[in-house]
This record gives structure tokens, sequence and C-alpha cells, in this order.
């Protein structure tokens, strides 16, 4: 059987366009970058000859010599299941990055710390100026990565507000208000006895949730009813079967993810109680996951494509050398639908 090679075939480089041209090197180099000082006739003749070799300019030989890859990584600290296959949030993340990248001519360099070894690897690559500059989404705890890569003078922003001390600046949304408005949803509907399932302890807008949950119910003088999740469907479900037989009478449940909200509603049905008639369930984000739930979900608005752009937009102008502000706070709007 025969098999197939791959060709050898030398790829063309500025020297060779210049040639074609018939001008210098560095006349070529001005065209290919763009600069306007070059008369329009020799540029013609350059842009010929690129499009006759199919001359590609390369990006590491620029890079090094104008300190410039324009290129930036979007850092995911979560697993590749949950980014790719559970958790519609990083989809629409990535969505709102590129969309602004586009825009500005840039490229996006996606990565994802799995492990001790992938975050020591992403740590030395963009530090060693592979990209100008990164972005990072769904930190868990006091996790260093944003400071670290900020002490190698990377320009970085960070989706969610930080749980330690931190100069990083970041992109968030109201949080407790968004909790807030849901919980009083409940309350003003009748409810009694409202339960949350809250997000992991060490994510910092799963932490804000709760903490609007509480303060809800302080206000209409009811006592909290707490299970934790890890804003998986699966995590939902067991915290609502939990949650069934510590507090049998609950009538009400607000859930810190769509995931965990769609995860609640399958383990109430499958208990024999009618959503929303036995028990009212409520989410948070917004996701595909709200519209699909039977019935679909009332939950919280989040703008996540809109967190990815303002993101995109915070690490380019610092890249570019210009100030931004600390902490950018996006609103969240509650959605009405059938669950609660």
């Amino acid at each position: 059987m025969k098999s197939f090679r791959g060709t050898s075939r030398s790829r063309p480089t500025l020297e060779t366009v210049a040639a074609r041209a018939g001008v210098s090197r560095a006349t070529a180099s001005r065209v290919v970058n763009g600069s306007a000082s070059v008369n329009i006739d020799i540029r013609d003749a350059v842009l010929r000859a690129v499009r006759a070799l199919g001359y590609v300019p390369n990006r590491v030989a620029r890079g090094l010599a104008t300190n410039r890859m324009d290129a930036y990584a979007l850092i995911l600290t979560e697993s590749a299941g949950r980014i790719f296959a559970e958790d519609p949030f990083f989809a629409t993340v990535v969505h709102g990055v590129v969309q602004e990248l586009d825009a500005a001519g840039k490229e996006l360099v996606l990565q994802i710390v799995g492990s001790d070894l992938s975050r020591h690897r992403i740590t030395e690559y963009a530090a060693g100026g592979h990209v100008d500059g990164a972005m990072v989404v769904s930190l868990h705890g006091t996790d260093p990565l944003p400071d670290t890569l900020a002490r190698h003078g990377v320009p970085v922003v960070v989706n969610g507000r930080p749980m330690g001390p931190s100069a990083v600046p970041y992109v968030d949304v109201t949080n407790v208000d968004g909790a807030r408005l849901a919980v009083r949803r409940l309350v003003e509907s009748g409810r009694r006895q409202i339960a949350t399932i809250a997000g992991s302890p060490d994510a910092p807008g799963a932490v804000d949730r709760l903490a609007g949950y509480r303060a809800e119910l302080r206000d209409s003088r009811r006592k909290p009813i707490v299970a934790v999740g890890n804003s998986t469907q699966e995590s939902g479900s067991a915290a609502m079967r939990e949650l069934l037989r510590e507090h049998p009478r609950i009538d009400a449940v607000f859930a810190a993810s769509d995931l965990m909200a769609h995860g609640a509603v399958r383990a109430l049905r499958r208990s024999g109680r009618r959503v929303p008639d036995d028990v009212a369930v409520i989410g948070f984000d917004d996701t595909e996951v709200a519209r699909y739930t039977d019935p679909p979900l009332t939950t919280v608005h989040l703008p996540i494509r809109d967190i990815g752009r303002t993101m995109a937009r915070q690490v380019l102008r610092l890249s570019a050398g210009e100030p931004v502000e600390p902490s950018v706070v996006l609103g969240t709007e509650f959605v009405v639908r059938e669950s609660g």
C-alpha cells in the first residue's frame, strides 16, 4: 500500500517578496506591516508579490521584533469536561472574548488549567512573552495565578472579585443583588420555607449569591436552609434530595446556578413533587439550560457575553499601557418563566 508523505516546500520569505517586487527588504517590511509612508506604486508591487508567492508574515518573528504578539490568553481554571460538555457559561464567555479580539485584529489562545503541571506550563508560556495579556476565568479561593502573571509583567484581567488581597483588575456582576431579587420573588409569592442550593464556598460568585439569599431571608424573618453543590446538575440533584430528607416541608428553592436548579427540578419530580405547585425553583445565570428545563426556569440573567467582551476590552487597554478601572461590575436582571 502506497504511503503518503508531506511535501517539503520552502516557505516564501520577506526577502523573496522584496526580490520579486524589486525593492529592498526594509521597504517590503514597511508595506507588509501597513506603513502609509510607501509610494502607492511600490506598495502595489509588493502586495502583488505577496499574493503571487503566497507569503504569510511570520507572527513570531514580527513579535520578537516589535515585542507584540497580537495574541491574548483566555485561561479557564476548570476541568475540560465541565468547560466543553457541562456548563454553557464558558462557551458564552469565549464568544464574547472572541468578538472583542476579532474587532481589534487580535488572536485568542485558549488555555485550560487542569493540573499543577499545566498551571506551571501556562504561567511560563504567558510570562515568556507569547501573549500580550491574559484573562482568567473561574478562579477558586485565593488562587495566586493572576498575581503571579502580573508580577511577571503580563497584563491580566480576572472574572469575579478576588477572595483575597489582589491588585489585578476584575470584571464581576451584581451577584448579591441578583440573589436578593430571586429570594424576594419567593417571599412575595407566599413561600414559607425557602431553601438554597449554594455553590462551592471557594467561588466568589457563589459566596456572594449565598450572602444575598441570607440577607433577603433575614429581612423577611425567615430561617435559612442551606445545602451545598458545586454548580453541576448532579450536585443540584444530590443537594435537593438532601433537603427533602432533612426539610420535607420546604416549598421553595433558590439554586445558585441554572445547572443546579435543573438538577433540583429533576429530583423534585422523581420524589413526586410538582414544580412550581408544591416547590418553586429559581436558578441563576440564564443559560440555555434555563429555557430547556421542564418547566422552564425562572432565573437571574447574567450578562455572560458582556463579561467576556468587557474582560477583553480591559486587557487590550492594559496591554496598550492605558489605565483601567480596578473593577467593573455588570448588572443582573430577573427573568420570570414557569418554575417559580
